[in-house]
């Protein structure tokens, strides 16, 4: 019964099939239906439960690899440095957790969006029950303002038009009549004889038969699709980390092992050997790594959320930064999401409206001038009947604008005060007497006013076509004429310009009349005068078109998903550059003709989805996907929760984002701005180059101290390294600068360049060539000063200066990391105050260390004269000067 086409079905048969009447189902029976069907209420997924959450946060390679290293120094009576990683592991744990754990309510979101009462006709009586007691076959009564809370078959309707827009993403109210569809296929937003859980009453008053309650509406079938829309794979930063952990802690057992076997051949004690290996297999590893990638995240959070978009999970920060694709609705998102008119029309000129959404503020303006002569009255005689034809009302309220009824009446009550003239001061000084209310069947509304002593005066608007079939007469300049071909023809042209540019034409016309007791639509409606046209449209945001633009410089395609019509999509995406003239566009029916592969071989070519569904949405991100795009899903609907589930981060709108898709979502854009998601894609790409650089940082310390303890080793030197130094050097080179690093300021140009590709990794060639010289460097500084004081000193001075030296080259180089391609001496110091002090402090403090007996004796190295020391630290810039010659040689030639 659940899958019949309601649709199709007269209203008298969907009665029949339900076993149902007009005068609603008894008590009893409605009673024996809640219990074998069940409750009107959506069903929940398995609950999140806190400890699988928990242990997910311990999968990663390189978190194991921290916890053994922990154990091992713990073991090596280093409890301290121990208790230090252990200590970020479960740092980073607590913070992963915290974010995960409140990510999977989407569904709860959507129980909650079904209105918890609903007026009901049972046993011939009308009366409220909880919206939880609706079962099959109870007869509905919905007024204005009513929430929708089943699907359900009209029986009734009288000038109903239902708010539809977080359901199907249409923007305007759609009008409703119980005449059957003969389309079997014909779309939701298509399918005006049913009303939808979910949705609302924006005007008029209908009975319907309930024929879905619960998981079977379809708001159910997104539930569905919200449970089987599998949470996004690890994200970009993650997918690379986990295959750089792999890399790295292989690479660095193959280095160990190596150290390990020379040693043995070399006669090195087994147990001093073993303890060397440990400490080396420890200082491989950048233990602070989770730390700073999650600080590195979590300052990004801050940074987006004072630019207007809230992080719900702290890796959606960098998989923003990644996006290739970005598919984005259209209502409210790139558009202002109010109805506005933006062109008028009267018999011989056309005018621009200015100013966005129902606040009465902009100019009219014809050729880019104020209207002049004759034309300001003619105006505000259109706008007269425009604004006396309405029963809409405008409120300021916290200092915005909405709209109490139809928005189209609004756009028009806003128009109206743009050229002075309102609701109440019409009213006050022309008072109805008579309202004829919209109908399908006319597509005409009409109000009388008293116009004068003994006078009364028609307002009528409707369909352009229909009106004008019943004009005989037209208001020219000059005064009323009569209504010519010629004239005909112009009004049809103007409305033809009208739609091609995807505006919504209403036309407007009056009659004077002495009979105020005439209240037949069909003589009221007669031989009238003909004022002019009004189109009217949800306008793009004006700084929609400059963020597009930016998008595509940055290597990002927008692609706009949308429940409107075609052809209004077309037009917005081709004004904000979308869409070419000959932009290639879908529709959902369209798209019910392609299969899964057939969709993923047009998807690179499709610009526009219109007319489309939850489903729909959900495959398109997918079909991306298959390409190896990275798509970020923009949303504020209930049809949109499945797809910014499935997306690789989705994105919900904070003002007119239902809690389903706030909850569905990764992040949440508060303005509901186009232009802040591209804000924070710049973000998210800085961010993630500061984490690359971090570990480039990182690692290529790591490499120097690898590299000095291997040649070493296999050249039959004593070891220059104890094991307590090693780790020295990794607590105080790598945890505090390499944080400094991390939140570097955002390079400029990262807008300028394309986004990583899916496959791409962290360590590529350009990471590689910067690692290895940098580390090669600073294994040869620091081993020309051991082998120099080898022969001219004892081994613990050697020692010393071969651990002071990896200590300032290691500081002094973390300057240069700052930037790829800008030199140091371009980079503004001050930009990172940060990195100055903790270096400026932690070489002082190393100096100080060997001036502290307790220290040095702690780091079994003796005290130094200064003028070593100086000596030590004049050679430990060689690395940095390594990294900037480095530079000079990459750096792209110009043509010229």
């Amino acid at each position: 019964m659940r899958d019949a086409a309601w649709h199709t079905l007269e209203a008298k048969e969907a009665l029949a099939r339900l076993e149902s009447r007009e005068a609603g189902l008894e008590d009893a029976e409605a009673a024996r239906r809640l219990g074998a069907q069940g409750p009107n209420e959506l069903q929940g997924s398995a609950p999140v439960r806190a400890l699988p959450i928990l242990l997910a946060q311990f999968g990663s390679l390189i978190v194991w690899i921290l916890i053994v290293a922990g154990l091992v120094a713990g073991l090596l009576g280093e409890w301290l440095d121990g208790l230090a990683i252990l200590a970020i592991v479960l740092l980073n744990a607590a913070v992963g957790f915290s974010q995960e754990f409140r990510s999977e309510r989407s569904l709860a979101a959507l129980r909650a969006l079904t209105a918890p009462r609903a007026r009901v006709r049972r046993g011939g009586r009308s009366t409220v029950v909880p919206a939880r007691d609706l079962v099959l076959g109870d007869i509905l009564e919905l007024e204005s303002g009513d929430f929708v809370s089943g699907d359900a078959r009209l029986l009734t309707a009288h000038a109903l038009r239902c708010n539809e827009a977080s359901l199907t993403g249409e923007s305007e109210p759609v009008e409703k009549s119980p005449a059957p569809l003969s389309d079997l296929a014909a779309p939701l937003g298509d399918r005006t004889c049913m009303v939808l859980a979910g949705t609302s009453v924006a005007m008029g008053r209908a009975t319907a038969v309930i024929a879905a309650t619960g998981m079977g509406t379809e708001i159910g079938r997104i539930a569905k699709l919200v449970q089987e829309a599998a949470a996004h794979a690890q994200t970009p930063l993650q997918q690379r980390l986990h295959a750089f952990g792999r890399l790295l802690v292989w690479g660095s057992l193959g280095v160990v092992g190596l150290v390990f076997h020379f040693g043995l051949l070399r006669g090195i004690p087994l147990f001093d050997l073993f303890l060397t290996s440990v400490s080396l297999a420890v200082a491989a590893v950048p233990e602070g790594l989770p730390a700073i990638v999650t600080i590195a995240l979590a300052v990004g959070v801050q940074r987006m959320a004072r630019q207007r978009a809230l992080v719900r999970k702290l890796h959606a920060v960098e998989t923003l930064g990644s996006a290739s694709v970005l598919c984005t609705d259209k209502t409210g998102t790139l558009t202002v999401g109010e109805m506005t008119v933006r062109a008028l029309w009267t018999a011989d000129a056309a005018f621009t409206v200015e100013g966005e959404g129902y606040a009465p503020e902009g100019r009219v303006l014809r050729d880019g001038r104020a209207p002049s002569g004759e034309e300001p009255g003619r105006l505000r005689e259109l706008m007269e009947v425009f604004v006396g034809c309405n029963s809409a009302e405008l409120l300021l309220e916290k200092g915005a604008w909405r709209v109490v009824g139809d928005p189209t009446e609004g756009a028009l009550l806003a128009a109206g005060a743009k050229l002075g003239v309102t609701a109440a001061a019409l009213a006050e000084r022309h008072p109805p007497v008579l309202q004829l209310p919209f109908d399908s069947e006319r597509k005409r509304m009409t109000v009388v006013r008293a116009w004068g002593e003994g006078a009364w005066r028609a307002l009528v608007k409707g369909a352009p076509d229909l009106l004008l079939a019943r004009c005989t007469h037209v208001r020219k300049e000059g005064g009323v004429r009569p209504l010519t071909e010629a004239d005909r023809a112009a009004i049809l042209r103007a409305n033809d310009a009208m739609a091609e540019r995807a505006l919504r034409v209403l036309a407007a016309a009056c009659r004077d009349t002495a009979d105020a007791e005439e209240t037949d639509a069909d003589a009221v409606e007669s031989n009238l005068v003909f004022c002019g046209l009004a189109g009217m449209q949800d306008p793009p945001r004006p700084e929609a078109a400059a963020a597009v633009a930016r998008c595509r410089r940055a290597g990002i395609r927008p692609v706009m998903i949308t429940g409107d019509h075609p052809q209004t999509a077309r037009a917005i995406a081709r004004e904000l550059g979308i869409a070419g003239p000959e932009g290639r566009a879908l529709s959902g029916a369209e798209l019910d003709a392609l299969d899964d592969a057939g969709l993923a071989e047009a998807a690179p070519d499709v610009a526009v989805y219109a007319r489309v569904t939850a489903a729909h949405k959900l495959r398109i991100v997918r079909a991306l996907q298959a390409h190896g795009e990275i798509v970020g899903m923009t949303g504020d609907g209930v049809n949109d929760a499945p797809a910014l589930k499935g997306a690789d981060i989705g994105i919900a709108m904070g003002r007119s984002g239902t809690e389903v898709a706030k909850e569905a979502s990764d992040m949440v854009i508060t303005d509901d701005n186009f232009a802040t998601i591209v804000a924070a894609v710049e973000q998210g790409r800085g961010i993630y180059e500061n984490i690359r650089k971090t570990i480039q940082y990182l690692l290529a310390g790591n490499t120097g101290e690898l590299l000095l303890m291997t040649v070493c080793v296999v050249a039959g030197l004593p070891l220059p390294l104890l094991p307590i130094q090693l780790l020295w050097i990794n607590l105080v080179t790598d945890g505090l600068p390499a944080l400094c690093l991390s939140v570097d300021p955002i390079d400029k140009t990262l807008m300028d360049r394309p986004p990583r590709t899916a496959g791409e990794r962290i360590a590529d060639r350009a990471f590689l060539e910067r690692l290895v010289t940098t580390g090669t460097l600073t294994a040869a500084v620091s081993l020309l000063v051991y082998v120099h004081a080898l022969r001219t000193q004892d081994l613990e001075t050697a020692r010393a200066h071969a651990f002071n030296a990896l200590v300032f080259a290691q500081l002094f180089k973390s300057f240069g990391f700052r930037s790829a391609t800008l030199p140091v001496w371009r980079i503004h110091l001050f930009t990172n105050v940060r990195l100055l002090v903790v270096v400026a402090a932690t070489a002082g403090f190393q100096l100080f260390s060997h001036h502290s007996d307790a220290l040095s004796r702690f780091l079994k190295s003796p005290l130094l004269p200064w003028g070593d020391v100086a000596v030590l630290a004049a050679l430990a810039l060689l690395p940095l000067a390594g990294v900037e010659v480095l530079k000079l040689v990459k750096r792209p030639r110009s043509p010229f």
